[in-house]
């Protein structure tokens, strides 16, 4: 199910962003008064994205910010290889740096996204499940929006931790999750904001375990990625760029009715709803100590095969 429209979902996006590339000026070298083409998800992770142009942080710094919608961070990668998009906001750690290892993507993380805080993403159950704690998912069915990524990474800490055993993951993607837990055509689903709440309050779907729990509390899991060739070639803009998201990011911080302003414009959550929401923790700046807690993590579970030190990839 999910993946079957993910594969549509690619292929529509490439076609879209083939088209946004053919015709903008990306700027000479160095030049910050440019365009930056950004790949975003509706989730609460790129609210600072948004904040940054609709409180014009990017006019400020000389960007012209342009935004295309996507329903995985993946499926913009081989837009992001190939240039036709030149960020990847709210992007999920995870895959890009499996990439970079892959030698599929040379990856540049611009700035931080967000990190995990208490039940910004959830395991939801029906109502009426028989499953009553967290030992009980061993074996059974969790969606969760990718295979093998930030969601099995830290549900499988947390559950290592409790001494519990592990599910059996299926990829659906965010949108399709309430309807399959509603179908019972899975056990649980592990969902972020704002399809979390948007669960629990279109089924009544019951909170198993909060996602954001050690030992993955305050952990990174989304940023902003380019290629070395974008951050190297348009060094300037590129800095930038992450000074109007690192603004952005403190507003988010400090105000987080800033953020509960922006979700009704790019996500389908109501301003009620929006008041309601678990928002995850905005850093203001990019710690390459706390990356490091992820990487060592993904080390750990088999998902990065070499150590990496996370500082070599950071755009000052």
């Amino acid at each position: 199910m999910g993946t079957g429209r993910s594969a549509a979902g690619a292929i529509a996006l490439a076609l879209v962003l083939v088209s946004c590339g053919d015709g903008g000026d990306s700027g000479s070298a160095g030049d910050v008064n440019q365009k930056i083409r950004v790949a975003a998800l509706p989730l609460t992770d790129a609210a600072a994205l948004y904040i940054a142009r609709d409180r014009g942080l990017f006019v400020k710094e000389g960007l012209d910010v342009t935004i295309q919608p996507v329903q995985q961070s993946i499926q913009a990668l081989p837009a992001l290889s190939k240039g036709q998009v030149d960020v990847i906001a709210s992007a999920n750690y995870v895959t890009f740096l499996q990439a970079d290892e892959k030698g599929t993507l040379d990856l540049r993380i611009l700035a931080e996204g967000v990190r995990t805080a208490p039940h910004m993403m959830d395991v939801l159950v029906a109502k009426d499940s028989p499953i009553k704690t967290p030992a009980d998912l061993k074996g059974k069915t969790v969606a969760v929006n990718i295979l093998n990524n930030i969601q099995s990474l830290t549900l499988d800490a947390i559950l290592d931790q409790r001494g519990a055993g592990h599910p059996v993951y299926r990829q659906i993607a965010f949108p399709q999750m309430g309807p399959a837990l509603q179908k019972g055509q899975v056990d649980a689903v592990h969902a972020v904001e704002p399809f979390d709440s948007a669960i629990q309050g279109e089924l009544k779907a019951r909170v198993l375990l909060d996602g954001g729990s050690a030992p993955v509390r305050s952990l990174p899991i989304s940023g902003y990625v380019t290629t070395r060739a974008f951050a190297e070639k348009h060094a300037k803009a590129a800095a930038a760029f992450r000074r109007a998201i690192e603004a952005a990011s403190k507003i988010a911080a400090q105000d987080p009715s800033a953020v509960r302003a922006e979700l009704p414009k790019y996500t389908k959550v109501t301003a009620d709803q929006a008041k309601t929401i678990n928002l995850p923790a905005y850093p203001a700046a990019t710690d390459a100590a706390q990356l490091r807690r992820l990487t060592e993590l993904m080390r750990k579970q088999g998902l990065l095969k070499k150590p990496i030190d996370p500082a070599t990839l950071l755009v000052k």
